[in-house]
C-alpha cells in the first residue's frame, strides 16, 4: 500500500509540475515539447478529470485501500487528492470542489498544448 501511495503522489506531481515546467521551459527547455511526454501528460490530466466528473475514485486510491484494509490498517474515504491535501494544507472541501479544480486544470494543460506546441523529432 505505501509503494502504491508512493507511485501516486509521484504521478501527482508529474502532472503539477509537468504544467509548471511547460509553461516555465517553453522557450528554454527542449524537452517540455517533447511530443511522447506531453501527450503522456495531457492523457492523464483528461483521464483524472473525466474520473471526477464521473464521481469514480482512482484506481490507484482503490487499490491502496484494499491493500490496507486487507492490512487491518485505517483507510480514508474520500480520493486521495482530497485526502492528502486536506492533511497538507490543513484545508477541508467538498467533493465538489475537487470535481471543479480537476477539470480546469486539465483545461490547463489542453491550453498549453496549443500554445506551447509539441515538437516532433526531425531525424
Amino acid at each position: 500500500a505505501d509503494a502504491i501511495l508512493v507511485v501516486h503522489v509521484g504521478i501527482v506531481a508529474f502532472v503539477l509540475l509537468g504544467a509548471i515546467a511547460i509553461f516555465v521551459g517553453r522557450t528554454r527547455w527542449r524537452w517540455v515539447r517533447g511530443v511522447r511526454w506531453r501527450l503522456a501528460h495531457v492523457l492523464l490530466m483528461v483521464f483524472i478529470a473525466t474520473q471526477a466528473w464521473l464521481g469514480a475514485l482512482c484506481p490507484l486510491t482503490i487499490w491502496e485501500q484494499a491493500l490496507r484494509e486487507h492490512a487491518g490498517q485505517a483507510v480514508y474515504r474520500e480520493s486521495f487528492i482530497a485526502h492528502w491535501l486536506s492533511r497538507l494544507i490543513f484545508f477541508e472541501a467538498p467533493w465538489w470542489a475537487f470535481v471543479a479544480v480537476y477539470p480546469a486544470f486539465a483545461a490547463l494543460v489542453v491550453v498549453e498544448w496549443v500554445f506551447v506546441r509539441p515538437r516532433h523529432r526531425i531525424r
